[in-house]
C-alpha cells in the first residue's frame, strides 16, 4: 500500500481529465511550461550580471512629498 504503481498513477489521471478536461489540462501544463521557461531564463540573466541594479553615484536624491519646503506665513 506505500507504493503508487502504474495502476494508481492511471486512476489519477483518469480522475484530473474528467475533472477539469483535456482542454483545460492542456492550458495548464503550457502555463507551467512558460513559468519555467522564464524562471530559467531570470536565472542566466543573473548570472550574467544583466538583472543586478547599479546605483549611479551622481544622482541628486529627489524630496518626498511629505518633506518638501512650505513658507511661513502669518
Amino acid at each position: 500500500m506505500g507504493t503508487w504503481g502504474i495502476g494508481h498513477w492511471l486512476i489519477v489521471l483518469l480522475i484530473a481529465v474528467l475533472l477539469f478536461g483535456t482542454k483545460k489540462l492542456g492550458n495548464i501544463g503550457g502555463d507551467v511550461a512558460t513559468a519555467i521557461k522564464s524562471f530559467r531564463k531570470g536565472l542566466q540573466d543573473d548570472e550574467h550580471g544583466q538583472g543586478q541594479l547599479k546605483a549611479d553615484a551622481n544622482a541628486q536624491p529627489t524630496p518626498a512629498a511629505s518633506e518638501t519646503k512650505r513658507e511661513n506665513t502669518p
